[in-house]
């Protein structure tokens, strides 16, 4: 039995709502929203097609109703609108969230948070701060999401399947992140031998960073919001914890002196399971270890400006 509270009932949170509940992640799945007739309905819709997936309770509820939840996954706030960035988006959202924080806790103590709203980073240092909870059960999705477009993209350049690629994407979620492309490679192979290796004409590494760190903004140009991409980037790492041994994913966590970062949330890569979070600090480049540390500054400019 595996109980997930979902606060926040937009296309995101039902989005995950719907994508844990086919993949058959979660047994019991509790939408919370301040718009009771939207968490209600949009748990209706779900829960009428279970006949045809795995068995799950969905039901629209209330903070007390998340007591006992092994993750409580955050998305709610004002969503990101086009040509707006991440960070403009900051004091609102971390005001919705300071809101939350007391209430949830007192209901889910013991509860793993993903925290997906945006700015993630800012938001998850926000939960980390005035939490009081263990680090290591405060999770940002950070750039799983961006890592899961990249190896879209690489698989795209060089026709391969995306499952053979290992590249990940570092840093902010949003303008400041950077690929650290000495750790990339496509089935062992190094990225800087893939053309000659698949018959492929060589990448612009910018290019490629370039398309990732857009791709969020051209979805929403294009249809609105993103929600697909994000809800399976989620359930993957609610899989992780709830179902898989340790894995390794690039999400948001307090930095504490890695990488010459601290007091800050960011994306490096750790392993992700049944213990919550621990860092895996691989060997970056000087220059790759600049970007981050470059990325962490940009955050904390950002930070320093609002009221936590």
């Amino acid at each position: 039995m595996n109980k997930i509270s979902i606060i926040g009932a937009g296309s995101v949170g039902s989005t995950i709502a719907y994508t844990l509940t086919i993949q058959g992640i979660a047994s019991e799945i509790v939408l919370i929203d301040i718009n009771t007739d939207k968490a209600e309905g949009e748990a209706l819709d779900i829960i009428q097609g279970t006949p045809f997936s795995s068995p799950c309770n969905i039901y629209q509820g209330s903070y007390d109703d998340a007591k006992d939840s092994d993750i409580v996954i955050l998305t709610s706030g004002i969503a990101r609108k086009p040509g707006q960035s991440r960070l403009e988006l900051a004091q609102t959202n971390v005001n919705i969230t300071k809101s939350i924080i007391p209430e949830i806790v007192k209901s889910a103590p013991n509860a793993f948070y993903i925290i997906v709203s945006n700015p993630i980073d800012v938001l998850t240092y926000t939960f980390c701060k005035l939490s009081g909870l263990p680090e290591n059960r405060i999770i940002g999705s950070g750039t799983t999401i961006d890592s899961s477009r990249l190896r879209a993209k690489l698989s795209d350049c060089y026709d391969v399947s995306q499952n053979n690629i290992h590249a990940y994407v570092f840093g902010e979620h949003g303008d400041s992140s950077f690929v650290p492309w000495s750790l990339a490679n496509i089935a062992g192979v190094p990225m800087n031998e893939c053309a000659k290796f698949f018959g492929k004409d060589e990448i612009v590494y910018d290019e490629v960073e370039e398309f990732v760190r857009t791709s969020g903004a051209q979805v929403i140009k294009r249809k609105g919001a993103t929600f697909y991409a994000i809800a399976v980037s989620v359930c993957h790492i609610c899989e992780r914890i709830l179902h898989g041994i340790d894995t390794v994913l690039p999400v948001s966590t307090m930095m504490n002196g890695e990488y010459g970062v601290s007091d800050v949330c960011l994306s490096t890569l750790n392993l992700v399971g049944k213990e919550g979070v621990r860092k895996v600090n691989v060997p970056l480049t000087d220059e790759e270890q600049a970007k981050l540390q470059k990325s962490a500054e940009a955050l904390k400019e950002v930070i320093k400006n609002l009221d936590i």
